[in-house]
């Protein structure tokens, strides 16, 4: 099924503690769900170190390729935290601290009675023509640019964050799913999955073989189309290609 770039979404998840394997990334998982009810797909996902070119070129690489590109991480106070003059380089505009931005900081700390240290002011530091994404947990802002919205890494301030990006998405007819479960071996029903593909040109399909502990193996089956009635017509043709007593609907 192929997908205009309306459609299409990249994630760039920013991060050394992601890559070095000592924070979990909670965030992608998230971003591609709610996404999914917009009718939007997420096409890929980068994982890259706090290096200023890495995020530079890929930046400019997924804005180019897709509709919507989301970023998660770097946004926050302590040094390693360059995504935002990086993207700010990346569009070729100035960084500079941003009034309203610096407003919501200086009144955030104040009401928590903590100092609005200069530490702290770097989080006002926004690129030129940027707009705000307000953040309701923790007052730093993250901001849209372009076609590129830049999220903090936290998964509670970038789920914050991105609730308050949905109304920059054009929501697209939501794609429909349906989970089956079979109980062969992938080799077996590989040509069956095939031929139901090319019936149905609108449709795709992924295979996820499973193998635990009891010795209990088999294949999660995913088929997905915007279109309803070939989604019901391929799982018709796969119970008349298949044993029904195999499949198992999750």
């Amino acid at each position: 099924m192929r997908k205009s770039k309306s459609e299409n979404a990249a994630v760039l998840i920013i991060g050394n503690e992601i890559l070095s394997g000592r924070t979990l990334d909670l965030n992608f998982s998230h971003i591609t769900k709610t996404l999914n009810n917009y009718g939007i797909s997420v096409l890929e996902c980068r994982t890259i170190p706090d290096d200023k070119d890495e995020i530079i070129s890929s930046i400019n690489t997924l804005r180019e390729k897709y509709k919507y590109v989301f970023t998660t991480g770097g946004i926050g106070p302590t040094h390693d935290d360059i995504t935002s003059e990086s993207i700010a380089e990346a569009f070729q505009v100035e960084i500079e601290t941003n009034k309203d931005a610096y407003n919501i900081l200086e009144n955030y700390y104040k009401k928590n009675n903590s100092e609005f240290n200069e530490v702290r002011q770097r989080m006002a530091r926004i690129p030129v023509g940027a707009e705000l994404i307000h953040n309701k947990i923790s007052g730093a802002p993250g901001f849209k640019i372009g076609n590129v919205f830049v999220f903090a890494g936290i998964p509670k301030i970038m789920r914050s964050m991105l609730d308050e990006s949905l109304k920059y998405i054009n929501p697209q007819k939501r794609v429909n799913r349906i989970n089956i479960q079979v109980k062969v071996p992938e080799g077996e029903i590989a040509k069956i999955l095939e031929k139901t593909l090319n019936a149905h040109l609108d449709l795709e399909i992924g295979s996820y073989p499973f193998f635990d502990s009891k010795k209990d193996f088999g294949v999660n089956i995913e088929l997905s189309s915007k279109n309803k009635l070939s989604l019901e017509r391929a799982i018709s043709y796969l119970k008349v290609q298949l044993s029904e007593e195999s499949i198992k609907y999750k």
